[in-house]
């Protein structure tokens, strides 16, 4: 389908003084036009984009020029729409999310500009700034909400007049609170899942054990109290710990912590998130003689590696490709329709029963 045709003709007054300010200044950014024409940058972008189809202008990074006697024939062609893409990590979680924001945008003739952040960034903005700068059309962005620059990050992104989604993550901006749109990952409704299942094995006392520092952490804390709830468990006699990555030194004495409460507790089924502490907290098991799953059950919360180690652990997988593709729909959504309301989706995980869940011991 040729989005052109929804947008229509370009208006006649717009355009010419588009192309007035262009014979003027020669080079212009996306900010100056949208002061000298009055329109939002989302507006000023299309037209561009329509503009350089017909090839009477030619993009350049982060703004536009007339194009040159020198422009090989192909700078009049239609130019493929770049998505800017930034995510905290690129060797875990976010590889499956980047992977199916791909495959949607070769689906659509787009393309993907991928940047890795971390998690330990205290700022997004220099590295979204690069991405604005290099001519991106949209943002898909996992931003760090967790330090001081959050609230002014989402401002930013919110003010660069392109389309953003937000990823795994939810914000809001300007005096009314207006969402900024964004593809979730209903990680309580996967923590219920979870303690649904060790429930109807027979568990009554169900831990949960979580990183610290994790953004994921109070989605899952509060999916767990919620289930545990539900059927009717008393939470106050069970483990509800947080303990360090799994790279920190210090995370053998936590884990031992997790495991002499489970003891002194009667706990029989620990949640945990993630992986890598899930996997560390079973070899702990091991070293300490404790049987899993005949003593205790563990539910790892992540599924990136769990079912690579032994015992496989029985996990709940994020939808992590259906994320980016549902992210890349969004984006295109609001290209062809700018006005429409703000969409929010919320995807589901899955449960896979692995070998590290059993009832509990008689």
């Amino acid at each position: 389908m040729n989005t052109s045709d929804k947008r229509g003709p370009l208006p006649d007054t717009r355009r010419a003084r588009l192309l007035e300010a262009l014979q003027r200044d020669g080079v212009l950014r996306i900010s100056d036009l949208t002061e000298t024409l009055g329109a939002a940058a989302v507006t000023i972008r299309r037209d561009i984009a329509q503009l350089a189809a017909e090839g009477l202008v030619r993009r350049v990074h982060g703004g536009v020029t007339l194009p040159s006697a020198d422009d090989p024939p192909s700078a009049s062609e239609p130019q493929v729409t770049s998505l800017g893409m930034l995510v905290p990590s690129l060797d875990y979680y976010y590889p499956a999310v980047a992977r199916g924001a791909e495959e949607a945008a070769r689906e659509l003739d787009m393309r993907i500009v991928l940047r890795g952040s971390s998690y330990e960034t205290e700022d997004d903005r220099p590295q979204l700034a690069r991405l604005v700068d290099q001519g991106v059309d949209a943002l898909i962005v996992a931003p760090r909400m967790d330090v001081p620059t959050a609230g002014r990050t989402v401002d930013w992104l919110a003010g660069t007049g392109l389309p953003v989604v937000l990823l795994e993550r939810t914000a809001a901006t300007g005096p009314f609170h207006d969402a900024l749109e964004s593809v979730v990952t209903d990680h309580a409704l996967g923590a219920a899942m979870a303690v649904r299942h060790l429930a109807g094995l027979g568990h009554r006392k169900i831990g949960v054990v979580l990183a610290v520092g994790s953004p994921t952490r109070p989605h899952v804390r509060r999916g767990w109290l919620e289930a545990t709830t539900e059927c009717g468990l008393d939470v106050t006699a069970t483990v509800d710990a947080q303990i360090p990555n799994a790279a920190s030194p210090s995370l053998t004495a936590a884990l031992d912590e997790v495991l002499d409460r489970c003891l002194a507790t009667g706990t029989t089924a620990l949640l945990v998130h993630a992986d890598p502490e899930a996997i560390a907290l079973v070899q702990r098991c091991e070293e300490r003689r404790l049987a899993v799953p005949g003593q205790l059950s563990v539910v790892a919360y992540d599924d990136e590696v769990a079912g690579l180690f032994s015992p496989a652990l029985t996990a709940v997988r994020p939808p992590r490709r259906s994320i980016g593709r549902a992210a890349v729909r969004l984006v295109a959504d609001r290209l062809t329709d700018p006005d429409r309301p703000a969409h929010r989706v919320v995807i589901s995980p899955s449960l896979h029963l692995r070998a590290s869940t059993a009832a509990p011991p008689r």
